[in-house]
């Protein structure tokens, strides 16, 4: 069976992991400021979660504030616009079968972007912002690959 096309130049991304509130919502964050007038950006998790303070913070270092984001399900996220997305960027294994199991219902793309989650790591408050600077970075990366065509404002 071949793989579903891939999505050029979606209009609408969902970023997904397991409690949106590290990988998910710093994602969303850095794309949506990439491409603030011409993509529709939300995150989402597989269960609620309370957003990281670590998430925060070096999101902060960015000049980026997601202090305000409040950690949503995908099922919050359908009652409350629907899952009209094009492209639905899955962060963890759990939340990539979350998405899979929804384009049985919907017609958006799935990508599997495997991305470490910094809250694992032990130690002192620097050798955690740094795995949390780790994930953000290869977000970044990955972000700017798979959107550089789109013309959107470099960070």
């Amino acid at each position: 069976m071949a793989a579903p096309a891939r999505v050029h130049n979606p209009q609408s991304v969902l970023f997904a992991c397991a409690h949106n509130s590290v990988r998910s919502p710093m994602a969303a964050s850095l794309l949506q400021h990439m491409f603030p007038r011409t993509l529709y950006v939300k995150s989402a998790g597989v269960r609620t979660g309370q957003l990281d303070p670590f998430a925060v913070a070096v999101m902060a270092e960015l000049g980026q504030d997601i202090s305000k984001h409040r950690p949503m399900t995908f099922e919050e996220i359908e009652d409350w616009e629907g899952l009209n997305f094009d492209l639905i960027i899955t962060l963890s294994p759990e939340a990539h079968h979350k998405a899979l199991e929804l384009t049985r219902t919907i017609a958006a793309v799935v990508e599997y972007w495997p991305t470490p989650d910094p809250t694992s790591i032990e130690g002192n408050r620097e050798q955690r912002m740094q795995a949390y600077r780790n994930v953000c970075d290869g977000l970044l990366s990955r972000i700017r690959k798979r959107f550089a065509r789109g013309g959107g404002v470099g960070l």
